[in-house]
């Protein structure tokens, strides 16, 4: 059932959301470089395959081209971008500051993150902000949507309309954890959620019954998060190294015995998408293709989901 909220004109994702439809949204990794041609060709390589693309802002606390920048250079591209923000660089001033700084470029969806210790990156000795956690940052965003004011009272001259994200990692704990997480982020004002890559689906059904148990469903859009193994060495990668994410051994003995790994990988997320589409609640899907940007329109064009929604 499609979560019922007024339509906010700027937004094509929100769009698509709202009609009901199924969303597609892709990921844009900007670099370390003062040159835009990495991250315009990462655009390019995903053109027209989804609603609107992530940009990530300086993962795993390794220094990267900004979020903003990055975000204003898929505008510049006609496509649709959603700007990630992390607290761990920012207090409450600069927060606002880049949330009103987006809207004037025209960036119409904005992802609140927490962000990644400095300690884990490649500047160890960076002094780390978070002085909001990503439910007062979510709540501060939506004040100033929908409130016009700034944290501190003042009035914002022309609020920015931004359709307000967040994430949520059901795997790599237990399923009531991560549902209480998301409900947290939904009381505060979420707009809807991209989750951490699923493998293991029945796990995932499982989160999605408790949090259909909450009504949760029906307060805030949920897509969920797909990336295509390129091969057994990225998902024994994922599974080891990353937070949240959970490669069951059924998926990594496929991965092993495939003759050709990429297309065993483009099988099984294809798979992946088919029962996510079955599953109530689950309001599209968040393809992470770090590195292999160009399997993107593959796998959205094979599970039926091109041509997006003009």
């Amino acid at each position: 059932m499609a979560v019922s909220r007024p339509l906010r004109v700027g937004s094509r994702l929100e769009r698509v959301l709202a009609s009901g439809g199924f969303a597609v949204t892709a990921e844009v990794t900007p670099n370390a470089s003062g040159s835009p041609e990495k991250i315009l060709a990462q655009v390019r390589a995903m053109k027209g395959c989804a609603d609107a693309l992530n940009v990530t802002d300086c993962t795993r606390a390794l220094v990267r081209i900004s979020s903003l920048a990055a975000s204003a250079l898929v505008l510049q591209e006609d496509e649709e971008p959603v700007m990630q923000v992390v607290t761990r660089d920012r207090n409450r001033i600069a927060l606002q500051a880049d949330l009103l700084g987006a809207h004037a470029l025209g960036v119409r969806n904005v992802l609140c993150l927490k962000g990644d210790d400095p300690a884990a990156g490649n500047e160890p000795d960076a002094m780390p902000v978070f002085e909001y956690t990503t439910e007062q940052f979510i709540a501060l965003a939506k004040k100033l949507r929908d409130a016009g004011t700034l944290a501190g009272g003042d009035v914002v001259e022309d609020p920015p309309n931004l359709f307000v994200g967040a994430a949520a990692s059901p795997f790599g704990g237990p399923l009531e954890d991560a549902v209480v997480n998301l409900r947290g982020k939904v009381d505060a004002g979420a707009d809807f959620i991209q989750t951490q890559a699923v493998y293991d689906l029945d796990v995932f059904e499982e989160w999605m019954r408790l949090v259909r148990k909450e009504w949760l469903h029906e307060k805030v859009h949920i897509l969920a998060g797909l990336i295509p193994l390129k091969s057994l060495k990225v998902a024994r990668f994922l599974d080891d190294k990353v937070p949240g994410i959970v490669v069951p051994p059924y998926v990594m003995d496929r991965m092993a015995k495939a003759s050709d790994q990429k297309a065993e990988g483009i099988r099984i997320a294809l798979e992946t998408i088919e029962r996510l589409r079955d599953i109530e609640g689950v309001r599209g899907v968040h393809v992470m293709a770090v590195g292999w940007e160009d399997v993107v329109p593959t796998v959205v064009q094979k599970a039926g989901l091109h041509p997006r929604p003009a």
